[in-house]
């Protein structure tokens, strides 16, 4: 059975009071009715108060980036092995303001998902395209590329055991617009079949989320698509009665 998750990506948003105030509010809103696995993705400088605020509650944390390597002479950067300080466990890969702001290639997103899996991290690899690609009907073959990157990487077949994939169009994210329903669907079906091409055990259990401008307005439509598993809420959560109400969505 595929796990149902809601992730918050804050972005680089938050201080120690706004921070505690949001999840102070979560944890009073939140209640048993969804079935969703919550996770919130601070900025790295914050952990430490989110893993204090959040331990012993159902809301999970995690990092919404990872070096590739090993501790060492690596300025700025951030090593997994730190991570594991504060009890994350999950870490994003990939994230689309990463590929393009940052230009980080397919490779090093695939060297960063292997490394987050070694250390015993479930990576949330983002793929999607933009607004160019969607246009030029090229969708499936740029988020393909972005999935045989992390394949080739691999010495094995599990290669997605313990890792989820979410698919977030550039074009959709921070604009206000978002994919069609049936859009999101398209995509997150042909990401499972492809999947399933290298071991289907695996992609029938794997969880697919959307990100793409979530908002509580749309997240129940795009929910009830058969391969969509949840959300990569960007600005939304920030809000914490909005975050709430789409978690509301996962029945």
């Amino acid at each position: 059975m595929r796990q149902f998750v809601v992730a918050g990506n804050w972005k680089m948003n938050g201080s120690l009071e706004a921070n505690a105030h949001l999840l102070e509010q979560l944890k009073s809103q939140l209640d048993n009715t969804t079935k969703a696995e919550i996770i919130v993705f601070p900025p790295t400088v914050y952990l430490a108060q989110i893993q204090q605020i959040c331990r012993d509650t159902g809301i999970k944390w995690g990092a919404q980036d990872a070096s590739p390597n090993r501790p060492g002479a690596y300025t700025g950067e951030i090593a997994v092995e730190m991570l594991e300080d504060f009890a994350c466990e999950y870490v994003l890969v990939g994230h689309s303001e990463r590929r393009t702001l940052y230009h980080e290639d397919d490779v090093m997103i695939a060297m960063k998902f292997a490394h987050a899996k070694r250390h015993g991290l479930t990576p949330i690899l983002c793929v999607g395209e933009t607004l160019h690609e969607r246009k030029q009907q090229v969708t499936e073959t740029i988020v393909k590329k972005q999935l045989d990157a992390i394949v080739n990487l691999a010495d094995s077949t599990d290669v997605f055991k313990h890792a989820m994939i979410a698919y977030e169009p550039i074009w959709a994210i921070g604009t206000g617009l978002t994919a069609s329903p049936e859009q999101a669907q398209s995509v997150h079906h042909a990401i499972r079949e492809h999947v399933a091409t290298i071991d289907k055990t695996i992609a029938e259990q794997l969880t697919l989320l959307y990100g793409g401008s979530v908002k509580a307005a749309n997240a129940a439509s795009l929910f009830a698509m058969p391969d969509i598993d949840g959300f990569l809420v960007g600005g939304a959560s920030l809000d914490a009665h909005q975050f709430v109400e789409i978690t509301q969505c996962i029945k």
